[in-house]
């Protein structure tokens, strides 16, 4: 029984002994009080029918007749007289009548009041004894009313008392309540503070919560803080702040290989004649220039949407080596204008340090996913070689095969989108996610799509980032919702099924409610679903993200973030939403067992995340060295190419 119940219970009992009581205590108090008043009345009057007979020289025939007189006004219960010798003269009982009170009443409280009796004289001489009792049914009625009039004023008092209690108890509940649920919300690793309440008690309970979930907190952001810094030294170049060859190599890589990679733009960009800018101004002039000019490479990834002016928070610029430099701009965008724009911001730049050649050369790229790695960076280096060789500023661009029978128009994806929904040319693929004993976690799921009845089915990459400009994502990320649970329901057999969802469905009008429908119609199976949104989508739609967190608690499903890593300055925000787990970015596992540097990261990435009950699984992995080296990390699962399921499970 709650505590709530439990008090309730305490006052309603106590106010129900404190009622009782008081009546029992009131009602044998007025019966002793009416009991003495009839006593005194009974033994006032005998004295005055006793006087009044005997001043009259009493003879039988006038006793009777007073008596009589006297006991038709109803008053008395009986009126007696005996001689000196006890040999009765007069006796005047009434009938039994109705006692003004019901008879369980009367029964369990009756009136006992003493008979008056008195004296008789005529002359010198006693007549007899006279003895009177009152009518006990005026007593009856005035306790009887006396009852009902303190049960009403005691019913009355328990309800102001009820009631004053009652706003008792919600001033307690919801100071309480908000303990509770900050308990409740510490066990789901929500980390979240409260208002200290005016209950001293409750106070002093909520200032240990709150100071121990902001010392959490601040341990946790010191140690991501700490963490950012080994991130950055492994992954770094500590002269420019761009991202060095390995880590820059394994993201191009995902862009190729990832199942819901895009394709993209590489640029190869090659500083002119450092050697000799170097031999001219010195070391600290160069790294000057150095610094100026990956600014403005990293400004024009920053600044470039392929169409011209919006940040893209998904483009990365590395340092390659001394002189070179490289840029990936995700989604195949028309990067020939990035390009050209960069050129002249850069020579722009190496004004002051060239003397009259060129500034720099550019080799650039399209591709489309599934390309060979080998394949783009030596058609791309080619396309700068030849930049180069010309020996003036220039851009080159290599052919690297993207013909494909994609449709070419908004209009056209629009049409052949909506026709593959409705005629379920959608599917799942499973991809296994194991954990460190090669036993499966959970099947990871994305969707396929064909736009017509014998096309071949596409990867989400090429069909997502249109759909997700044309508002059609939410339908894609229900269908698929709706085939997982479908399958889950139809194979209990099925540990569980991973669910990708964009950040533009999270975000979209009615796709919550959407959501929360489809899961109850499919109730038990959605305590089997695991669904996970991209860190970069979360970042940027935290209140959406915190929202489809809570719907889904609502339904037992396991909650995570993907991709994740990239922007890890920036975990402080992800501290109350109640993750289950993380998977982390391919990047950042590519070839880990011969990178110290990113093995301390993700210890300590590990570290941070079990302390708050989060598994830790790593993405795209390619090899058994790579497997092997996530157990000295602290991971608890993989997914990726290098991943194969047990035999005996």
């Amino acid at each position: 029984m709650s505590m709530y119940r439990q008090l309730w219970l305490a006052i309603i009992l106590s106010m129900l002994l404190a009622l009782a009581g008081s009546l029992f205590a009131s009602l044998l108090s007025a019966r002793a009080y009416l009991e003495q008043q009839l006593s005194m009345k009974n033994a006032d009057n005998a004295a005055a029918l006793a006087l009044s007979l005997s001043q009259q020289n009493p003879d039988r025939v006038t006793v009777e007749l007073t008596v009589a007189a006297l006991f038709d006004k109803g008053h008395y219960e009986s009126i007696r007289i005996h001689d000196p010798n006890g040999k009765l003269i007069v006796e005047l009982v009434a009938p039994a009548g109705n006692p003004g009170a019901p008879e369980w009443f009367v029964q369990r409280l009756p009136i006992n009041a003493d008979p008056g009796e008195a004296q008789i004289s005529s002359g010198w001489t006693q007549f007899g004894t006279v003895t009177l009792v009152s009518h006990s049914r005026f007593g009856y009625q005035a306790l009887w009313t006396s009852t009902k009039e303190m049960i009403a004023a005691l019913v009355l008092a328990s309800i102001i008392g009820g009631y004053l209690g009652s706003l008792i108890l919600r001033r307690l509940r919801r100071p309480l309540q908000a303990v509770i649920d900050q308990a409740e919300a510490i066990t789901n690793r929500r980390f979240v503070t409260i208002p200290e309440p005016n209950v001293p008690e409750l106070r002093q309970l909520a200032i240990a919560m709150n100071t121990t979930v902001v010392r959490l907190k601040g341990m946790f952001e010191d140690e991501a803080a700490r963490l950012e810094t080994v991130r950055h030294e492994a992954n770094f170049d500590p002269l420019t702040g761009l991202t060095n060859r390995d880590f820059f190599i394994a993201q191009l890589r995902s862009s190729l290989e990832g199942e819901n990679s895009t394709g993209g733009t590489l640029f190869l960009i090659r500083v002119a004649d450092l050697m000799g800018i170097n031999k001219r101004l010195g070391r600290d002039a160069t790294d000057d220039m150095l610094r100026r000019f990956a600014e403005k490479v990293m400004r024009s990834g920053i600044h470039a949407d392929g169409t011209g002016g919006t940040a893209n928070s998904e483009s990365l610029a590395a340092r390659m080596n001394g002189a070179d430099f490289a840029l990936l701009l995700p989604g195949r965008k028309a990067g020939r204008e990035v390009a050209e724009a960069l050129l002249q911001a850069l020579i722009d730049t190496m004004e002051a340090f060239v003397d009259g050649g060129p500034s720099a050369f550019i080799g650039m790229g399209t591709f489309k996913q599934g390309t060979a790695l080998r394949v783009v960076l030596s058609q791309v280096d080619a396309a700068l070689i030849a930049a180069e060789a010309e020996g003036i500023n220039t851009v080159r661009e290599a052919v690297i095969d993207t013909d494909d029978d994609l449709p070419k128009s908004a209009e056209q994806w629009s049409l052949m989108i909506r026709q593959a929904l409705d005629q379920h040319w959608v599917r799942l693929v499973s991809f296994p996610v194991v954990d460190l004993q090669s036993r499966l976690l959970h099947g990871e799921c994305p969707l396929r799509l064909k736009l017509d009845a014998n096309g071949e089915w596409l990867p989400a990459g090429h069909f997502l980032p249109v759909a997700e400009r044309l508002g059609l994502s939410p339908e894609l990320d229900l269908a698929a919702l709706a085939m997982g649970l479908a399958d889950l329901e139809q194979k209990p057999e099925l540990k569980g099924l991973a669910i990708n969802l964009s950040a533009s469905s999270m975000a979209a009008a009615g796709f919550q409610l959407k959501l929360d429908a489809l899961l109850t119609r499919h109730r038990k199976a959605a305590a089997r679903l695991w669904i996970e949104v991209a860190e970069t989508g979360v970042l940027k739609h935290v209140e959406a993200f915190r929202s489809l967190c809570k719907v889904l608690r609502g339904y037992h499903c396991q909650v995570g973030v993907e991709h994740f890593g990239r922007q890890f300055s920036q975990i402080g925000q992800l501290h109350d939403l109640g993750l289950n787990y993380i998977k982390i970015d391919a990047s950042f596992i590519r070839r880990l067992d011969t990178n110290p540097g990113n093995q301390t990261f993700l210890k300590g990435v590990s570290s941070i995340a079990h302390g708050i009950g989060l598994l830790v699984i790593a993405e795209g992995v390619v090899s058994e060295a790579e497997f092997a080296a996530l157990a000295a990390v602290g991971f608890d699962g993989a997914t990726g190419p290098g991943v194969k399921v047990a035999a005996d499970v």
